[in-house]
C-alpha cells in the first residue's frame, strides 16, 4: 500500500521558485499516474498537474508556462517545479495518485509566497 510524503515547502517571495518532492513508500510510480494537488486555505483541493508512469505530462491550465512536474529515471520520485510564484499560489500542495485516491492524502507540504 502506497503512502506518499511531500516536502520541500516553505517560504519563499514572489517571483521566487521552489521545487516539491514526492515520495512514495513502494514502487507505484512506474506503474501508475501520480499528481499534484493543492488546496488555498478555506478552498476546495485543485488538481495542479499529473506524471503518467510513461512520462507523460499535463499541467492544468491555470499553472501552465509556471509549474512543471517531473520525475526521476528510477521513477521513485515526483517533483513538482514552480516557478514565478505568487502570493496566490500560497497553499498546501499533496501528491496522491491521478485520479485522486481518497483514503491517500498525506500531510502535505506548506507553500506561502510572501514578501
Amino acid at each position: 500500500q502506497a503512502h506518499f510524503v511531500e516536502s520541500g515547502g516553505g517560504l519563499v517571495q514572489p517571483g521566487g521558485s521552489l521545487r516539491l518532492s514526492c515520495a512514495a513508500s513502494s514502487s507505484i510510480f512506474l506503474w501508475f499516474s501520480i499528481a499534484w494537488y493543492r488546496q488555498v486555505s478555506g478552498k476546495q483541493r485543485d488538481f495542479v498537474a499529473y506524471i503518467g508512469g510513461e512520462g507523460y505530462t499535463n499541467v492544468a491550465d491555470p499553472f501552465k508556462g509556471r509549474f512543471t512536474i517531473s520525475s526521476d529515471n528510477a521513477k521513485t520520485m515526483v517533483y513538482l517545479h514552480m516557478n514565478s510564484l505568487r502570493s496566490e499560489d500560497t497553499a498546501v500542495y499533496y501528491c496522491n495518485y491521478h485520479p485522486a485516491r481518497e483514503n491517500y492524502w498525506g500531510q502535505g507540504t506548506q507553500v506561502t509566497v510572501s514578501s
